[in-house]
C-alpha cells in the first residue's frame, strides 16, 4: 500500500484536546474544575482520514475548506507535520474553521465544545477548490470523499467530483451523511454504520437478514458497487453487486471501560481488543478500505484489514491512527488466535 496516491476531499477538522486534572466541583454549579495541564491538536474529521492514510504509507493529498483564522492556520500545520500535501486546502475568511475542542479530566471526557458554520460554500470559493481538485485527480489512484455535513458538499458538488472521477476511471470511496441519500451515486464503495444504514432503509437492523436486505437496498440506492456497513461489537458486513451472498467479518475487540486504562489486558483465553475510544473508527475503516483496494486488494480482503486497522485505533484514547506496524501486529494476533482453536 506504500506510495499509493490518495486523495481525501470533505469537511477537514482541527481536534483540540485541553488535559488536566479534577479533584473537586465548582461552587457556582454542580461541574467539576479541571486544572489545566497540556494542550495537544491533531487533524479531525476528514483531516483524521487523510492521517490514517499517511500513517500507512500512502501519499496524501487533502482537499478541502477552512476559515482565514487562527484554527486555520494550525490545521494547516498539522497537515503539514502529517506529511500530507495541503495546497488544495483554500481558505476562506467568510468562514469559520471547525473546531472540535474536549476537556479531558482523568481520561474522561468532561465536555466537549464545537465552533462551526455549516452553509454552503461561496460559489468562487467552491470553484477553487473543484479546480484544484480536477487537476490532481489525473494522478491520483483513489479519492476518499469524507462527508460530515458542515456545508462543503451538496448534492450538486458530489455530481460533479463523481462524474469527473468517472471520466478519469479514479474509483471513489465515500462515508455518507444522512441528508444525502442519492448524492453519491457511482461510488465503488460505501461505508455506513449499522444506525445510518437503517435510517436509509427506515427501519431498524436487528439481525443478519434484516443487515443483509438494507445493504442490498443500498446498492441499488446508490448504485455503488459495494456496500460496508460497520456493527461495532457485531462487526461488519461487506455486500457486493456482483457477489451472491453477504460477507460477514467478525469484531476484534472487547469493549472495557476507563477504569482498565493502564491495567492489564484481557483474559489470554478471551479474543479481541479493549475499546477505550470510538472516535474516529469510522474513519479509519474508510481510509484503510480505499488503500487496500488501490492498491490491488479485493474488497473482502480490504475490509478484513480495516477491520483489524478499527480495532487498533479503537484501543487508544481520542482521535487515532494506525501504523503499518500496528496494522501488522493486529494481523498476525487475528492469525494466532485462530490458530490456538
Amino acid at each position: 500500500m506504500r506510495g499509493k496516491r490518495i486523495g481525501v476531499l470533505g469537511d477537514v477538522m482541527l481536534d483540540r484536546y485541553l488535559w488536566g486534572t479534577a479533584s473537586r466541583l465548582s461552587p457556582e454549579a454542580p461541574v467539576p474544575v479541571v486544572d489545566f495541564v497540556e494542550q495537544n491538536e491533531c487533524l479531525g474529521g476528514a483531516g483524521n482520514v487523510a492521517a490514517n492514510l499517511a500513517s500507512l504509507g500512502a501519499r496524501v493529498e487533502a482537499f478541502g475548506v477552512t476559515g482565514s483564522d487562527e484554527a486555520g492556520r494550525a490545521l494547516q500545520a498539522c497537515l503539514g507535520n502529517a506529511g500530507i500535501a495541503h495546497a488544495g486546502v483554500v481558505a476562506d475568511a467568510k468562514r469559520v474553521t471547525t473546531v472540535k475542542t474536549r476537556i479531558i479530566a482523568k481520561h474522561h471526557q468532561v465536555v466537549r465544545v464545537d465552533q462551526e458554520r455549516r452553509e454552503a460554500l461561496r460559489s468562487s470559493t467552491e470553484e477553487k477548490l473543484l479546480h484544484t481538485l480536477f487537476l490532481a485527480l489525473k494522478h491520483l489512484d483513489a479519492l476518499v470523499l469524507s462527508d460530515y455535513d458542515k456545508g462543503l458538499i451538496t448534492d450538486a458538488f458530489a455530481d460533479r467530483v463523481l462524474s469527473a472521477c468517472h471520466r478519469l476511471e479514479v474509483p471513489v470511496f465515500v462515508k455518507p451523511k444522512k441528508s444525502r441519500l442519492y448524492a453519491y451515486r457511482g461510488a465503488r464503495v460505501i461505508v455506513c454504520n449499522v444506525a445510518e444504514a437503517g435510517f436509509f432503509v427506515t427501519r431498524e437492523l436487528e439481525d443478519e437478514k434484516s443487515v443483509e436486505e438494507a445493504g442490498r437496498a443500498l446498492l441499488a440506492h446508490f448504485g455503488s458497487s459495494a456496500v460496508i456497513i460497520t456493527r461495532g461489537r457485531r462487526g461488519m458486513n461487506v455486500l457486493e453487486e456482483s457477489w451472491p451472498r453477504q460477507f460477514h467479518i467478525s469484531a476484534t475487540n472487547t469493549e472495557v471501560t476507563y477504569a482498565r486504562v493502564g491495567q492489564t489486558g484481557v483474559a489470554r483465553g478471551a479474543t479481541g481488543r479493549q475499546v477505550f475510544d470510538l472516535t474516529g473508527a469510522g474513519d479509519t475503516v474508510l481510509s484503510v478500505v480505499a488503500l487496500a483496494v488501490a492498491a490491488g486488494a479485493e474488497l473482502q480482503d480490504a475490509a478484513v484489514l480495516a477491520n483489524a486497522a478499527a480495532g487498533v485505533v479503537v484501543g487508544k484514547l481520542g482521535t487515532a491512527s494506525v501504523t503499518a506496524a500496528e496494522l501488522i501486529a493486529a494481523v498476525e494476533e487475528r492469525r494466532s488466535l485462530r490458530g490456538s482453536r
